[in-house]
């Protein structure tokens, strides 16, 4: 059970997705609405304006597998999400970057990505198993 509905406490987590994360939600067959409100209860997604033009990238260069077309469907899926100008070059460094002004938790498979957030003390979450979310 998500830890702000045992301690009564209403606050939105704010949850930043990073290029992988959008990613996954048509690789794998993850119930992400479900999984993040298991895990964190309310929450608000943002979208790193980098990681828009990462998916933009890919959604128009071929590839191996079905890469494209998961971008593509990644593009029309954070429409309805917030997106935020963050400082840094790569999606990587827009997403810690974001998340520790935020505070926020972040949603990443990303090895060296979780690291860093971890070491500033910020919640990840990632994909285990291909279906399920966990939280660091």
């Amino acid at each position: 059970m998500a830890s702000n509905r045992i301690r009564g406490d209403p606050e939105t987590q704010v949850v930043v997705l990073d290029t992988n994360a959008v990613l996954m939600l048509f690789e794998f067959s993850v119930d992400f609405s479900s999984e993040l409100t298991r895990l964190l209860g309310r929450y608000r997604l943002i979208v790193p304006s980098v990681v828009v033009r990462e998916l933009q990238v890919l959604s128009t260069t071929r590839g191996p597998g079905t890469r494209q077309m998961h971008a593509k469907a990644a593009l029309r899926f954070i429409q309805n999400i917030e997106i935020v100008e963050a400082e840094g070059r790569t999606g990587d460094d827009a997403v810690f970057f974001l998340a520790k002004q935020m505070k926020a938790t972040v949603v990443t498979n990303d090895k060296n990505l979780r690291t860093r957030l971890r070491s500033e003390g910020l919640q990840v979450v990632f994909l285990r198993g291909k279906q399920t979310l966990c939280m660091e």
